[in-house]
C-alpha cells in the first residue's frame, strides 16, 4: 500500500472520500490487486478505519448471493469466510410477542428446495478483509487523519483539499462518506425522502441453544423485530422501535435491557447474555435526486439509505460499486475520460430505477406492518400465508433478496473488471 508524502501535491486516477465498507470495496474494486487494470487510487478519511476495528461495534449484515460473488472477486471472502454463518432458514411472522407468532412465510425450510443464499457476517470481519485486500494493493494509498476542507468539481480535474492543507487532484471523486455526505452537500445535490420516527437499536448476545442457522424477522405494531444468526450460539437483533421507545431502552442498564430482550425473543433460544452495549441509530429513507455531479459519482448511503427491515443496505451500497467499477472499466478500455460526463450518467441511469423502487419497496413494507390496524392485520395475513403456499412466487422473491435479478454487473456475476 502507497505511503502519502505530506509536502506534495499528488493526482490519482480515481479519490475515494469514505473508508468504511463502500469506500474500501470501491477502492478494491478500480485499483486493487485483483483488478483487470487497476487504477491508482487514493482512500482518504479522516478517521483510521484500522482503529475501528478494535471499536465495540455490534452491527452485522446480511451478504446476500450475489454480494458473496463480488467479495470473492476482489479476493476479501477468503478472510471473511471463516467468520460467517450461513443464513439456512428465515421466518417471517407478524404477531405482537413470542407467544403468538405464527410463521407466516418461511425460505429455506427443509424439504423446499429455495435456499435463502445469504450469510451473516459481523461488519467488523469485513473490514478487516477489506483491509486486508488493500494492503495488498500497492496501487491504493489509505490517507487518513485529516478531512476534506474544500473540494473542486470543474471540468478538468477535481481537486481536493484537506484540513492540513495538502492536495489531491484525480479524474473522478467517488463520495462513500455516508448519509450526510459532505461532498454531496457541496456539489448541491439535493435529497428526497424523510425520516421514520423510529430507531433501530442492534446488539449481540449468546444464547445456551442452538440457532440453526435460522433468521427470523418478526412485524410487530411498533415495527420489525429482526433475530439474525451468528457464529456458534450466537445472534444479533435489529429492534425498531419508535424514538422514544428506543431510547427509554437504551437508557436501561445492561441487565434490565437482557431482561426486556430476553422477553421479547422468548424462550426457544434459551438464556440469553448480552454482548456489548446496544446501539442504536435513526431511520429514515432517502435517495439523492442525481447520484452524479461534474467529476463525482455518490455511493451507498450518500446515494441512499433505507428502512434496514430487510437487510439490503450494504448490498444496495455493493450493487452502486459494483455498477460504476463497471461504468469505469468500460470507458478506459475504450480510452475515455473515467470521470467524464458520459460515464457518469450510465452509472446513475443503472442505478436509479434498482434504488428507488428497493427504497419504495421497504418504505411500504415499513408502513404496512408498523401498525396495529386490526384490517390491514387480517389482509397481510392472509397474503403471507397465500405467498407461503407458492412456490413459484417464493423463488421470485428468494431470487431478488438474493440480488440474482435484473442487470447485474460482471462484479456481482463473480467476474472481475
Amino acid at each position: 500500500m502507497g505511503v502519502f508524502d505530506a509536502v506534495m501535491t499528488k493526482t490519482y486516477d480515481v479519490i475515494v472520500v469514505g473508508a468504511a465498507l463502500n469506500g474500501l470495496t470501491a477502492g478494491l474494486a478500480l485499483g486493487g490487486h485483483r483488478a483487470r487494470r487497476p487504477l491508482s487510487v487514493a482512500i482518504i478519511d479522516r478517521k483510521d478505519p484500522r482503529q475501528a476495528l478494535a471499536s465495540n461495534d455490534s452491527r452485522a449484515s446480511a451478504i446476500t448471493a450475489s454480494s458473496k460473488r463480488m467479495f470473492e472477486a476482489l479476493g476479501v471472502w477468503e478472510h471473511v469466510a471463516p467468520h460467517m454463518q450461513v443464513m439456512g432458514e428465515i421466518i417471517v411472522t407478524d404477531g405482537r410477542g413470542p407467544e403468538a407468532r405464527p410463521v407466516l412465510l418461511q425460505f429455506g425450510e427443509a424439504g423446499s428446495g429455495l435456499a435463502t443464499s445469504a450469510h451473516m457476517v459481523e461488519n467488523h470481519h469485513l473490514l478487516r478483509g477489506l483491509l486486508d485486500a488493500v494492503e495488498k494493493s500497492p496501487n491504493i494509498t489509505l490517507v487518513t487523519g485529516h478531512a476534506v476542507a474544500q473540494q473542486s468539481f470543474a471540468p478538468g480535474l477535481a481537486k481536493l483539499t484537506l484540513a492540513n492543507g495538502e492536495q489531491l487532484s484525480c479524474s473522478l471523486v467517488i463520495a462513500a462518506d455516508g448519509g450526510k455526505s459532505p461532498l454531496r452537500q457541496a456539489a448541491g445535490i439535493e435529497l428526497v425522502g424523510w425520516s421514520y420516527e423510529q430507531m433501530g437499536i442492534v446488539a449481540s448476545f449468546d444464547h445456551a441453544l442452538p440457532h440453526g442457522g435460522r433468521a427470523e424477522e418478526h412485524f410487530t405494531p411498533a415495527g420489525p423485530f429482526a433475530v439474525l444468526p451468528l457464529p456458534g450460539n450466537r445472534s444479533s437483533i435489529v429492534w425498531t422501535k419508535d424514538t422514544a421507545g428506543a431510547k427509554r431502552l437504551l437508557g436501561l442498564s445492561p441487565q434490565e435491557f437482557e431482561t426486556e430482550l430476553q422477553n421479547e425473543i422468548g424462550s426457544h433460544l434459551g438464556k440469553i447474555a448480552l454482548l456489548g452495549k446496544p446501539q442504536g441509530y435513526p431511520l429514515s429513507m432517502f435517495f439523492a435526486k442525481e447520484f452524479h455531479a461534474t467529476r463525482l459519482a455518490l455511493v451507498g448511503d450518500a446515494a441512499h439509505v433505507i428502512h434496514p427491515l430487510a437487510g439490503l443496505g450494504l448490498n444496495l451500497g455493493l450493487r452502486d460499486v459494483a455498477a460504476l467499477a463497471e461504468c469505469v472499466a468500460d470507458a478506459l478500455a475504450l480510452g475515455q475520460d473515467i470521470g467524464g460526463l458520459a460515464v457518469l450518467e450510465r452509472y446513475s441511469t443503472w442505478r436509479r430505477f434498482d434504488t428507488v423502487a428497493t427504497a419504495a419497496s421497504m418504505d411500504g413494507l415499513n408502513r404496512l406492518f408498523s401498525n396495529d390496524n386490526s384490517f390491514l392485520r387480517i389482509l397481510r395475513d392472509l397474503g403471507l400465508r397465500a405467498t407461503n403456499q407458492m412456490p413459484g412466487v417464493k423463488q421470485m422473491f428468494a431470487r431478488e433478496a438474493a440480488g440474482q435479478t435484473g442487470s447485474l454487473p460482471r462484479l456481482l456475476r463473480g467476474e472481475t473488471v
